[in-house]
């Protein structure tokens, strides 16, 4: 006698909304009197449970046999009330009649089957999760079906909110190497993670992927880098943040907007230290908004750099970002300083060209410089300036690693990046991670990448 029974098969969107299918999957399952003509497999099932078995396992298999595959809600309650009828009207009390006499391990996998299907045609999930985990308590599930089965649990128990208990059987089906049909596994278990406040465990999971990724000599998933990310972005975890966000840009250059963002929102820096992170925003052409024109215009001084605003000003203005009405004045203001600047641009390459020249007239010449655009003057005027005492290291191998970045000397420019401490570091790893992916754009990692961490 041959039984069938229902597997929940829920499809959850990236969004983590749930939908619910039910097709009926044939099984081979024990027929309670006739078991004994059987040599294989062998069960083993009580004289008190086979007594009262036989009728609900009769009951379970016509109530399930017309659900239509892909089953919505509408169509379980027939089978709910076919089965109820066929068992006196309550069926949760005569499978909780069984269950009181079960007392083998078969008899509580079929217990447990049973419970699990009227769960569903019932749509008490409560119901489904208890005989699901009883499934797993029972010890008769085949090894190859433990992770579908925890899978389905961590679903069901998804769905209920209870999140502690999601995170606890999905892991579980993640460990038995089971891979969902949808690919949902990993996003529905950092949900709950983080829902039953384990943010911890979550971080710890999207790290060992991109770790494995890494080690792999592939690129990360997007999505899990932005998993991470948005993992230590909440906790405030700007050093965490920044290496994320650095794999993220690195890796999918369109992410770049919202890799510098996140930075930007966790370091606070300074406006002159903010410039040099809201340039690889122009660099990496991420900027996408009004505000980000404005927070560059705020940045740069139009007084020391006139040019830099300018060329700021007219991109906005192209692109539809700004408008002649809102920078009119401010545009006219520094186009009228560009003449007598660029004017002073020689006698600037003079001065810090000489050897008595101070250290503060080299960096100013490099500033300068590159702020029109120049980085390959710029490059020679940090350079020097960084072999001199006195100068603000941090600050001068940034912009030097960045002139070099701008003239494609990336392996120069990630040597000085790397020399950068201290508050300016989050703006250095994330313009190292754009050398890096400027030097290698395929996507994939190196074949032996540097660690990051």
């Amino acid at each position: 006698m041959a039984r069938k029974f229902l597997v929940s098969r829920v499809a959850l969107a990236v969004a983590l909304s749930s939908g619910l299918a039910l097709g009926a999957v044939g099984a081979a399952a024990p027929a309670m009197a006739a078991k004994k003509k059987d040599k294989a497999p062998a069960s083993n099932f009580s004289p008190e449970f086979v007594k009262v078995a036989g009728p609900i396992e009769k009951a379970m298999s016509e109530a399930t046999a017309k659900v239509p595959p892909n089953a919505q809600p509408a169509d379980l309650a027939p089978a709910k009330a076919a089965f109820d009828a066929a068992v006196g009207g309550n069926g949760k009390a005569a499978l909780d009649s069984a269950a009181a006499v079960a007392t083998t391990a078969d008899d509580k996998m079929a217990v447990a089957q049973w419970m699990r299907n009227y769960g569903i045609i019932s749509q008490d999930r409560a119901l489904t999760l208890r005989g699901t985990q009883m499934q797993l308590d029972s010890g008769k599930l085949p090894a190859a079906a433990v992770g579908q089965t925890n899978y389905s649990a961590g679903i069901t128990a998804y769905q209920m909110q209870d999140y502690a208990a999601s995170a606890k059987y999905l892991k579980a089906a993640k460990d038995a190497g089971y891979v969902d049909s949808t690919g949902q596994l990993d996003a529905v278990l950092a949900d709950s993670y983080k829902k039953s406040n384990n943010p911890d465990a979550a971080l710890q999971m999207s790290k060992d992927e991109v770790a494995a990724a890494q080690a792999k000599g592939i690129a990360p998933s997007e999505t899990s880098l932005r998993n991470v990310l948005q993992q230590t972005y909440t906790a405030k975890q700007l050093g965490p943040s920044t290496e994320y966000a650095a794999l993220l840009g690195q890796y999918y250059p369109a992410t770049w907007g919202t890799a510098i963002s996140v930075v930007a929102q966790l370091a606070n820096l300074p406006r002159e230290q903010d410039l040099d992170l809201i340039r690889l925003k122009y660099a990496t052409n991420s900027m996408t908004e009004k505000r980000d024109y404005y927070e560059y215009l705020d940045a740069v001084d139009p007084r020391a750099f006139p040019g830099e605003a300018v060329k700021v000003m007219n991109d906005g203005i192209a692109k539809g970002k700004l408008t002649r009405a809102e920078v009119g004045a401010d545009l006219t203001n520094a186009q009228g300083r560009i003449a007598a600047d660029k004017a002073s641009l020689p006698a600037t390459e003079r001065d810090a060209n000489k050897p008595g020249a101070t250290a503060a007239t080299v960096v100013s010449a490099g500033d300068v410089f590159l702020s029109y655009d120049e980085p390959a003057k710029a490059e020679t005027f940090y350079a020097k300036a960084l072999t001199m005492p006195g100068v603000d290291t941090n600050k001068v191998a940034l912009r030097l690693g960045m002139s070099q970045a701008l003239t494609g000397k990336y392996a120069d420019a990630q040597t000085n990046f790397a020399k950068v401490t201290g508050p300016r570091q989050p703006v250095a790893k994330l313009w190292s991670a754009y050398a890096k992916g400027k030097a290698s754009p395929s996507g994939t990692a190196p074949a032996a990448p540097a660690a990051t961490n």
